[in-house]
């Protein structure tokens, strides 16, 4: 950040992972999709459609190397026993329990997996999909590395599934690291080729699990020490930019695909908001809510660009940006035309990110946000409108029983969103709600 530029209104197209990386991976907002809340579970089928561009897919069109490594969260084609995939059986949008396990004794880990990052323009993944989800083994491009010869550990944080042997929560954050550096050095080597890298961390996310060297740095306990082990894994990969030479002419972007839901890491998780209660540290101040929420607190995140070549140091700028604007902003930045049938949530804030001085206005004059169960929020200008009388995520609220049927903010006057004036400005209301029902029907909410 002291090298670079720092927005202090960024936020994620949703308040919970998969929807945010689907957003990311498209510059479209996931409730598009049949992914209306929530996130994918285990073997849940593809959320990514088969005909969708993605980021990594118009980056090859410009000669670009692609990877990558991390947590996937938007579901994989799984074959299973005897023959065929899930995606031959079951063609809903996700799989109820009885049918999940169902899948889930049928899997055959020995052959290709279909549809993942190697499907949607990545050269190279590797990963393990989702950290608390099963298979519990990492997979390297459409392939697991090490078979899942039996049952998770009852111990062993996650849902029940299949598991390698020994296999080790706390070992996946240094691996990723490991793997990040690797690759940049071997892709740096192609001095003509250049590259992209995309690192979708699984922490500070659960399962909360620091090594030991960095158990104690903090003093907010394992959460506190696991984010440590977030600022080391960024700082592995600035040093391999840093080694190779590349660090002058790289974009590097750290962000978040939500905000957080504030666990303590007690027994690798712990209750929403017991880091805040155990250890009086609020990862969400100022703003109101955590993780899931229509609320700030749900989908405000850090976003930091850094980029010495061409950004000027120590910025900090408070244009709003969404994630899905990425999607426009690297492909502006490489000279990428995007096709008319593509990126239809997502804004060009390339001035904005380059520091221009005589860019006055946001490139974009309103925000869409929607909560994990679904609830949509809107804000324009200073206005923010909440579809609900509640947060629509994990924060326990009760409004009273005389609350209005949605909620209106003021963030220039109450940033923490704690008087709803939403019974006093039925125009305003109107013109929110008017304008959000516009964008849900019109398929897209940017004009190109």
């Amino acid at each position: 950040a002291a090298a670079g530029i720092r927005f202090t209104d960024a936020h994620t197209p949703s308040s919970v992972c998969t929807p945010t990386r689907y957003g990311i991976l498209t510059g479209r907002y996931a409730w598009r999709t049949r992914l209306k809340k929530s996130v994918l579970w285990p073997w849940d089928p593809p959320l990514l459609e088969d005909d969708r561009i993605t980021l990594p897919e118009l980056l090859k069109t410009r000669g670009y190397s692609t990877a990558c490594i991390g947590k996937w969260h938007l579901g994989w084609d799984w074959p299973v026993q005897p023959t065929g995939y899930i995606s031959d059986v079951f063609s809903g949008h996700t799989l109820d329990n009885k049918r999940r396990l169902e899948f889930q004794a049928r899997i055959d880990f020995k052959r290709p997996i279909r549809s993942g990052p190697i499907t949607h323009g990545f050269d190279y993944y590797f990963g393990d999909d989702v950290p608390n989800f099963p298979p519990y083994t990492y997979i390297k491009n459409d392939r697991v590395v090490l078979q899942p010869t039996g049952p998770k550990p009852k111990g062993l944080f996650g849902s029940p599934g299949p598991a390698a042997p020994e296999w080790d929560l706390a070992a996946v954050l240094p691996e990723l690291a490991l793997r990040s550096s690797v690759w940049i050095q071997q892709a740096a080597k192609k001095r003509k080729t250049p590259f992209f890298l995309y690192v979708p961390l699984t922490a500070p996310h659960t399962p909360i699990a620091p090594r030991k060297p960095h158990l104690g740095k903090s003093k907010a306990g394992l959460y506190g020490d696991f984010v440590c082990e977030v600022d080391w894994v960024v700082g592995e990969i600035v040093q391999s930019l840093r080694r190779t030479g590349e660090l002058a002419n790289t974009l590097l972007i750290f962000t978040s695909d939500n905000g957080s839901p504030q666990r303590n890491g007690k027994n690798f998780s712990g209750p929403t908001g017991s880091v805040k209660k155990q250890y009086g540290h609020d990862p969400s101040r100022p703003w109101r809510g955590m993780k899931a929420d229509a609320w700030e607190g749900g989908h405000r995140v850090p976003f930091i660009a850094h980029w010495p070549r061409c950004i000027t140091s120590a910025q900090v700028s408070a244009n709003p940006v969404v994630l899905t604007d990425l999607y426009r902003t690297i492909a502006n930045i490489t000279k990428v035309t995007v096709p008319e049938n593509a990126g239809e949530d997502s804004f060009d804030f390339t001035a904005h990110l380059l520091g221009a001085k005589d860019v006055l206005q946001p490139h974009r004059d309103h925000m869409v946000h929607h909560s994990h169960k679904g609830l949509f929020a809107i804000r324009i200008g200073s206005w923010k409108l909440i579809e609900g009388r509640t947060s629509g995520g994990f924060t326990r609220f009760k409004p009273p029983a005389d609350a209005p049927a949605g909620q209106l903010y003021d963030l220039s006057k109450d940033p923490r969103e704690a008087k709803n004036v939403y019974a006093q400005n039925p125009k305003i209301v109107k013109r929110l709600h008017t304008r959000l029902q516009g964008i849900k029907d019109a398929g897209r909410s940017n004009q190109n």
